[in-house]
C-alpha cells in the first residue's frame, strides 16, 4: 500500500479518536479534571464538603417544612445531586439540593402530598433533560430580570411569613397567603410561650453570627497566631450556624422533655433509615380509597409543571454563571441543564422532590476553597449518614428553630432597593416586576406566568412599534432604530402614508436602514407596495446604508424601482435629481 495513503488513514483515525474523546469529555466533564486530581484538591474538597454538609442537613429539614412534606423528604432530596453533579457538572462551586424557592413552588403544586412531590420530581427532570438534549436552554432568556426579582421578593415574603406560625407555635393555619396572614394575627393570643422565646432566641443568634461573619476582614499573614485562630473559629461557627442553632435548640427541647415539660412544638417521629430505591409512584390513593390516575395527577399539576422546571433551571444556571465569573472559569449551559434534569430523574427513585442549585450553599462551597465538584460527594455522604443514624435524634428538633433557619435564609432575598434602581434606570420595567410580585401572593406559578406574559407583550410592542426618527430635509429622512419584522409593517406603512404620500404635495422619502439587521417576507411585500404607491404619486423611495444580508434579500425579491445608496447624503442627491427631471 502507498505510504502517503497509510499516513493519511492513520491521521484521520487519530482525529476521529480525538474527536470522540472530546465528545465524551463534553458529556462527562469529570474526565477533564479527574486525571489531574491531587492530594491538595482532595484536602480542600473534604473541608468544603464537610462544611456544606453541616449547612445542608438543617436546611434540608427546614425546606421540607416549606414544601409541606415530612422533614425526612428534605434529606431524601439532598444527596443525589452531589453524586450526579460530580460526573456531569461543569461548575466546581455549585451544590444541588432543596431550596426555599423550589420548596415553595412544590408546596403550591402538590399541596404537601409526598407521592405527588416525588412524581413531580420525575416529570421535571424529564422536561429539563429533554430541554438540554434539544438545546432549548435559550428559552430561559425570555424570563426577564424584573420577573425574577419580583418572584424572589414575593417568595421570600411568603416563605418568611409562613414560618411565623411555627415561631408562635400555632397549628391549623391555612396555607393560602392572605388567609395565613389573617389567621396568624388573629390567633396571636394562642401563641405558645416556649416556642416564641426559643424562636426569637434562635433568630437573634443566627443574625448575630451572620453579622459577625460579614464584619470579619480579610485574613492577614502578619496577624498573631491567636488572632488567626480566633478568626477561624468565628468564621467556622458562623458558617455552620444553622447546624449549631438546631443542635442547641434540640438539646434544650430534650432537656425540658426529660423533666416532663412539653413546652416546645417538636418535629416528632420521622422515618428512620435510607429511602428505598424504587420507581416513583404513577398513581395516588386518597384517604377514602379513591385511586387517582397518572393523567389526573398531571392535570392537577397544571401550570406548575411548566413553571417549576424553568425556575429550577434558571436558578441553577444563574448561580453557576455568577460563580464561574467570580472564580474565572466557564460553564456549559446545556450540560448544566442535563445535570439538573438527571438529578431530578434519579432523585425521584429515592423519594426526592424537585431540586436545583442553592445560592447560599454554593457560596459556602466557594468560600471554603472547593477545587472540584467532588466536594459534593462528601456533602452527600454526610446527608446519608444523617439518614442512617441520626433520624431518631431529629424527633426533638423544635419547629421554631427550623422556622428561624428558614427566615434568616430567605430574608436577604427581599431586595427592596431594586425598585428604586428600576425607577431610576427604566420605569416600564416596574410593570412586569409589580405584576409578578403581586400575583405571586395569590399563587406563585401565576405570578411567574403573569410576569412573563407582561414582559412578552412589552417585547412584542417594541417589535411592532420600532423607534422611527423622522427629519425634514425638504425630503423626509426616516431612520429606523431596529430590525423590521412583520408586526411593524403596518406601522411603517402608516407613517410613510401619513407624513409623505398623503401630504400636499406628496413628498419623497429616504429610509435610513443602517440599524436594520433582520427583515422578512411580509416586510418585503409591503415595501413592494410602497414603491408602487410612490411611483403613482411621482415621488421617490430611496433606501440608504443597507446591510449586505438585507440588500441580498431585496435583490432576491426583485423589487421594481429599487434604489439604494451607501449614505444619506447621496440618497438626498438622487431624490433631488429625480425631482429636477420631473
Amino acid at each position: 500500500m502507498d505510504r502517503p495513503l497509510v499516513e493519511g488513514v492513520l491521521a484521520r483515525s487519530r482525529e476521529q479518536v480525538c474527536c470522540s474523546y472530546n465528545t465524551v469529555k463534553t458529556m462527562l466533564p469529570i474526565l477533564s479534571w479527574l486525571p489531574r486530581y491531587n492530594l491538595r484538591w482532595l484536602q480542600m474538597d473534604l473541608i468544603a464538603g464537610l462544611t456544606v454538609g453541616l449547612t445542608t442537613v438543617p436546611q434540608a429539614l427546614a425546606y421540607a417544612e416549606v414544601a409541606g412534606l415530612p422533614v425526612q423528604y428534605g434529606l431524601y432530596s439532598a444527596f443525589m445531586g452531589g453524586f450526579i453533579y460530580t460526573f456531569l457538572g461543569t461548575s466546581k462551586d455549585v451544590t444541588l439540593g432543596p431550596t426555599a424557592i423550589m420548596s415553595l413552588l412544590c408546596s403550591s403544586v402538590v399541596g404537601g402530598q409526598p407521592n405527588r412531590a416525588v412524581l413531580l420530581s420525575l416529570l421535571c427532570g424529564v422536561i429539563q433533560a429533554a430541554m438540554a438534549l434539544l438545546r432549548l436552554g435559550f428559552l430561559l432568556d425570555f424570563i426577564s430580570f424584573p420577573v425574577i426579582k419580583g418572584f424572589t421578593c414575593a417568595a421570600a415574603v411568603t416563605i418568611g411569613f409562613g414560618q411565623v406560625k411555627n415561631i408562635l407555635g400555632l397549628k391549623g393555619v391555612p396555607q393560602e397567603f392572605f388567609l395565613q396572614v389573617y389567621y396568624t394575627f388573629s390567633r396571636i393570643p394562642e401563641a405558645r410561650t416556649g416556642d416564641v422565646v426559643l424562636g426569637l432566641l434562635c433568630l437573634a443568634v443566627l443574625v448575630m453570627l451572620t453579622l459577625m461573619k460579614t464584619s470579619l476582614g480579610p485574613a492577614s499573614e502578619d496577624s498573631p497566631a491567636y488572632s488567626r485562630v480566633a478568626r477561624g473559629v468565628v468564621w467556622g461557627a458562623a458558617t455552620v450556624r444553622n447546624a449549631l442553632v438546631v443542635v442547641a435548640a434540640s438539646c434544650i427541647a430534650l432537656s425540658w422533655d426529660a423533666y416532663g415539660y412539653h413546652i416546645f412544638t417538636i418535629t416528632g417521629k420521622t422515618s428512620a433509615g435510607l429511602p428505598p430505591f424504587r420507581p416513583p409512584p404513577t398513581s395516588d390513593t386518597t384517604g377514602n380509597g379513591t385511586v387517582i390516575t397518572f393523567g389526573e395527577i398531571v392535570e392537577g399539576f397544571g401550570g406548575g409543571l411548566a413553571v417549576i422546571p424553568f425556575m429550577g433551571l434558571l436558578e441553577s444556571v444563574a448561580i453557576a454563571k455568577a460563580f464561574a465569573s467570580q472564580n474565572d472559569y466557564r460553564i456549559n449551559g446545556n450540560q448544566e441543564l442535563f445535570a439538573i434534569g438527571l438529578t431530578n430523574i434519579m432523585g425521584s427513585f429515592v423519594s426526592a422532590y424537585p431540586v436545583t442549585g442553592s445560592f447560599g450553599r454554593t457560596a459556602v462551597n466557594s468560600q471554603t476553597g472547593v477545587c472540584t465538584p467532588a466536594g459534593g460527594i462528601v456533602t452527600s455522604v454526610i446527608v446519608l449518614l444523617s439518614l442512617a443514624f441520626l433520624m431518631p435524634v431529629f424527633y426533638y428538633i423544635p419547629k421554631a428553630s427550623l422556622a428561624a433557619v428558614i427566615i434568616c435564609a430567605v430574608a436577604p432575598m427581599v431586595d427592596y432597593r431594586i425598585v428604586a434602581k428600576m425607577w431610576r434606570v427604566r420605569k416600564p420595567d416596574l410593570l412586569p416586576f409589580s405584576v409578578t410580585f403581586l400575583l405571586s401572593f395569590w399563587a406563585v406559578q401565576y405570578g411567574i406566568i403573569g410576569g412573563v406574559a407582561v414582559s412578552g407583550l412589552m417585547l412584542l410592542y417594541n417589535i411592532a412599534r420600532p423607534k422611527l426618527k423622522v427629519s425634514d430635509h425638504d425630503v423626509l429622512v426616516m431612520e429606523l432604530g431596529s430590525g423590521l419584522s412583520f408586526p411593524a409593517t403596518e406601522y411603517l406603512s402608516s407613517i410613510i402614508h401619513t407624513q409623505a404620500l398623503q401630504a400636499s404635495p406628496p413628498r419623497s422619502v429616504v429610509l435610513d436602514c443602517h440599524h436594520v439587521s433582520t427583515i422578512d417576507y411580509t416586510v418585503v411585500n409591503e415595501l413592494r407596495d410602497l414603491l408602487r404607491q410612490c411611483k403613482l404619486r411621482g415621488v421617490s423611495l430611496v433606501f440608504s446604508r443597507l446591510q449586505l444580508p438585507i440588500l441580498e434579500v431585496l435583490h432576491a425579491a426583485d423589487l421594481p424601482g429599487l434604489k439604494y445608496t451607501d449614505s444619506v447624503e447621496v440618497a438626498l442627491q438622487i431624490v433631488s435629481s429625480d425631482s429636477l427631471d420631473d
